[in-house]
């Protein structure tokens, strides 16, 4: 027996490491079970990195009590664990007349989302804010709150702050049994057994899976790939917002973006796929992305493209998140976080720690007291460390040997190469890696 906790959680995405934050900060002994050599293995490492404000969420859901939560909550954080924000604003572009037409719609659905800024925009306010976008471009909403953050230092952020209150992190640490006996789970995952009160499965696009140790799962989860096409760093001169589509019953559509890092990116595809391990990029896909980036920013056509990648969202038949507590199984289910996890993160937290509350007892009265561990900065509008002097081994992105040595030690050092990518940026310009 490796230990026993008041509350085990399954899954080191950004969801897990949220949680596990909030509940190690509330005093309860936690620990996080992850089945990758590194956190943010699965869904997590190919998100789009966009702060959502719920403008569109569907009204009265889980998901978008969940977003605005979470919003909020890193907006009062974010300073203090020192991690980017790239304020932006966001615009629906109608690029039809049929999506002219709906764009009224949005609006009024953004006000009884209680994101009252968002505003209808003409053509010529649309061309004066984005002179870049092409003549096609009809009208748009505009989302003042959407912006683009860091999509890894900010779960990095939350893992050094749970260890900091006490939390464990396992690694390399699948889960292949559990059983509950006497009021308490015994898992065993990878080398280590763990006893643990309280389970919470944040397990991703294995959450249907890791349900059953526990019942039937009542969803299933269905991964949905996103292709993404990266353009080079002066691409992201050319837009200033976030360019959204006007959205189908299905799918969001692929959206226009500044990254956090100084690109241009355009995805993310929606396609329903068996992959659950990690995503394949087509020629066929990328190129109609960047065919379409071209299309909204005619610009991009003298631009080359820096990288690709594709994600996997951990989409279900539901529409809304699943988030419940099994009372009679000590169990906690958090499934279903499609592309608005990052955002929801830390709504999502909240929500479990009241169900903590409220199905399995009340909370430690002495919480201890708040450690803020701040992580390195990323962000190209900001200062980096190569700024300051020190060995450049990745030239492509400016990445000094101190940084990576860093990143290889701490309490939670680099479980593998795409670890030590997410932690530094290294090997992820336009080289990939080649020259460094």
């Amino acid at each position: 027996m490796d230990g026993r906790f008041d509350v085990a959680v399954i899954g080191g995405g950004v969801v897990g490491l949220a949680i596990l934050r909030r509940l190690a900060m509330a005093g309860l002994s936690c620990v996080l079970l992850e089945k990758g050599a590194d956190i943010l293995s699965g869904a997590s490492k190919g998100n789009s990195a966009l702060l959502h404000t719920g403008f569109d969420a569907p009204h009265g859901s889980t998901e978008l009590a969940c977003m605005q939560a979470g919003y909020a909550e890193y907006l009062s954080i974010r300073e203090k664990l020192n991690l980017p924000l790239l304020e932006t604003s966001a615009m629906v572009v109608a690029w039809s007349e049929e999506e002219r037409a709906a764009l009224p719609g949005i609006v009024a659905k953004a006000h009884k989302n209680g994101v009252k800024d968002v505003a209808l925009l003409t053509q010529a306010q649309m061309h004066r804010r984005e002179p870049r976008l092409a003549a096609s471009a009809l009208a748009a909403v505009l989302v003042p709150g959407e912006h683009v953050i860091d999509p890894w230092s900010s779960p990095l952020a939350y893992a050094h702050q749970a260890i900091a209150h006490g939390a464990v992190i396992h690694r390399k640490a699948e889960v292949r049994g559990a059983e509950l006996r006497g009021g308490a789970w015994t898992l065993s995952a990878g080398d280590v057994t763990v006893e643990a009160a309280i389970v919470v499965n944040a397990a991703g696009l294995f959450g249907d899976h890791v349900e059953a140790f526990a019942r039937a799962s009542p969803f299933h989860i269905k991964p949905r790939k996103g292709q993404f096409v990266v353009f080079d760093k002066p691409a992201a001169r050319l837009v200033r917002a976030i360019i959204l589509p006007v959205p189908t019953e299905r799918t969001k559509g692929v959206v226009l973006f500044r990254t956090i890092f100084g690109n241009l990116a355009i995805g993310p595809t929606a396609e329903e796929t068996d992959e659950r391990e990690a995503g394949n990029c087509d020629n066929a896909t990328l190129e109609k992305l960047k065919a379409r980036a071209i299309e909204m920013v005619p610009a991009l056509a003298g631009v080359g493209v820096n990288a690709i990648y594709a994600g996997l969202r951990p989409a279900t038949e539901h529409k809304d998140y699943v988030i419940e507590a099994l009372a009679d199984k000590n169990w906690i289910t958090v499934g279903g976080i499609r592309s608005t996890g990052l955002t929801g993160s830390l709504g999502i937290a909240q929500q479990v720690e009241k169900l903590f509350r409220k199905h399995f007892g009340p909370l430690p009265k002495k919480k201890p007291a708040v450690q803020w561990t701040p992580v390195p900065n990323l962000a190209e509008h900001q200062i980096r460390p190569y700024r300051r002097g020190g060995e450049i081994v990745c030239h492509c992105e400016w990445v000094t040997r101190a940084e990576i040595e860093a990143a290889l030690q701490g309490p939670l050092p680099a479980g593998d190469l795409g670890g030590l990518k997410r932690r530094t940026r290294a090997m992820m310009g336009r080289c990939q890696g080649f020259n460094c």
